[in-house]
């Protein structure tokens, strides 16, 4: 059994960043179910939304955030956020992350749903620079313990082991090079896991997206917030060779515009902010253009620029177009939405606190409130330190508490699994219905039917759980499953339309806004 003061399951910015926060003065142990740089802050493009410029303010940025949402955002965690944003761009200054410059100042730049330019940025890949910095500091400092290959299993309370201190005492994790479930204790782990993006079939997301730290959460007793709100990115490349590549929204904040075959724009159409409304927006614009031509996807043309500042701006975009034979810089981008980004969660505090005690859930895995009915573009990864500084912080004051004695993982009475075909074929089935299903525009029939197909799915996965050794591929497909029921239960739960979620039962919004909570039976 392993021992430490803070467990942290997952590596991207909201993991990595609280355990930078925590390594001076606690034990950290970061668990990643792959390697440090695999999960999707890697793949963020756009930037990071802060007030920075002279002509912008933080109460605009409340505001464009409250707008998005669509009536549903926390108005207290939107100004924590927006007003520690700036303090968080100068952290990862600090750490190096090589941001963007224009004659030595910042460059910021704009993107859908935002009134000023405000985006910071390290060109089309800040993501990736951002990850590749925390990384590098990570492994150089002392007090944080990394654990590549180690899956999550299932997080460990009181409760489960019938004590009458619910608290969250460790976890359980699957090896993968050794093949073998081991246990982690700790008075403190925070889930950084990311969404669940991969429970769709087409996807931004990278494949570790499997809604790992949601479902433990449920599973632990943890109620789970506003999961009806799967946020569609308008622009993903669409090409057969291209899996998951995202054309970053600031290709339209610099004057990209969304054209049908023909050349013919159509966002206007649909709304008077064009290709600069938020996503919901231009995804269902998309979506409805796509359906009533009969296309496989539109194009977003941004020739219009000179290739010096496509090369500038956009030389991952450029290059990887290149790669398929796409001149950007001649002709326009073949687009289609993708699932992107879980805008619910495990419902947390402003300190990223859980029902449980002793549980944490920063990221894309926790619902702050932030985020509302649709996330405002580049929010998200700010949400990711502010909540990691916030949680570093309250663990630092939490008093301490004595821990239990834990179970090793009993695998005795399973047996190897004789006919794996059954998760693949579970995993394809399920993300094939929740994308006809569950996807951009719902109804109360394609609900039902996708709650039918994921109880028979659930049945059969927790019969597997129960009689096999567990794998990392079936681990995946069960939290898929149950993040899956989630998003349906919360779907059917919402009779209106806002945000993210459009039902053609329910076209109309209604009032009062109110966030959708579920309860876990055992909670």
């Amino acid at each position: 059994m392993h021992e430490f003061d803070v467990l942290i399951v997952g590596s991207g910015l909201a993991g990595l960043s609280a355990a930078l926060h925590l390594a001076p003065t606690h034990r950290v142990a970061v668990l990643t179910k792959r390697a440090l740089n695999d999960g999707s802050s890697q793949w963020a493009q756009g930037g990071i939304a802060a007030v920075l410029g002279e002509d912008d303010s933080l109460q605009s940025h409340v505001d464009d955030t409250l707008v998005a949402g669509a009536g549903l955002c926390d108005l207290a965690a939107t100004r924590f956020v927006v007003e520690h944003a700036p303090e968080a761009i100068a952290w990862l200054r600090e750490l190096g992350v090589p941001f963007s410059l224009e004659n030595g100042e910042l460059h910021l730049t704009r993107e859908g749903g935002h009134s000023q330019r405000r985006i910071v940025h390290v060109t089309d890949a800040t993501g990736a620079a951002v990850q590749r910095t925390l990384i590098e500091v990570v492994r150089r400092t002392p007090g944080i313990t990394l654990f590549e290959e180690h899956t999550l299993v299932d997080v460990i309370t009181g409760r489960k082991l019938g004590l009458a201190d619910p608290a969250c005492l460790g976890l359980y994790a699957l090896n993968a090079a050794t093949d073998e479930v081991v246990t982690f204790r700790a008075p403190h782990t925070i889930l950084a896991t990311g969404g669940a993006g991969k429970v769709y079939l087409y996807t931004t997301n990278p494949d570790t997206a499997t809604g790992d730290g949601i479902a433990a959460a449920w599973r632990a007793g943890c109620q789970v917030a506003n999961m009806e709100f799967i946020q569609f990115h308008p622009t993903c490349l669409y090409h057969p060779h291209a899996k998951s590549f995202l054309i970053s929204e600031a290709v339209r904040g610099e004057g990209g515009l969304l054209k049908l075959p023909d050349g013919t724009r159509f966002m206007p159409a649909h709304d008077a902010r064009a290709e600069l409304a938020p996503r919901d927006v231009v995804a269902r614009a998309i979506d409805f253009e796509m359906k009533k031509h009969g296309l496989d996807c539109v194009h977003l043309d941004i020739s219009h620029q000179s290739p010096a500042f496509l090369q500038e701006h956009f030389p991952n975009i450029l290059a990887r177009c290149a790669e398929l034979g796409i001149d950007i810089t001649r002709e326009p981008i073949p687009v289609v939405p993708a699932a992107h980004y879980t805008c619910g969660g495990v419902l947390s505090d402003l300190a990223g606190r859980t029902d449980v005690p002793g549980l944490y859930a920063i990221g894309e895995t926790a619902c702050t409130g932030l985020h509302g009915a649709n996330r405002l573009a580049s929010n998200s990864l700010v949400e990711c330190m502010v909540f990691a500084r916030a949680a570093a912080q309250a663990i630092a004051e939490a008093p301490a508490h004595a821990g239990a004695e834990l179970p090793p993982w009993d695998d005795s009475r399973v047996t190897d699994a004789d006919e794996t075909v059954v998760i693949s074929h579970n995993w394809d089935e399920l993300r094939r219905f929740m994308w006809d299903y569950v996807g951009i525009v719902r109804t109360n029939k394609r609900l039902e039917r996708a709650a039918h197909r994921i109880a028979l799915l659930d049945s059969e996965i927790q019969e597997f759980y129960a009689h096999f050794h567990v794998t990392r591929d079936l681990l995946e497909l069960r939290n898929l499953v149950q993040v899956a029921e989630l998003i349906v239960r919360s779907a059917q739960a919402r009779r209106e339309s806002r945000g993210l979620h459009f039902s053609r039962d329910y076209p109309s919004l209604a009032a009062p806004a109110a966030p959708t909570i579920l309860v876990p039976p055992a909670a």
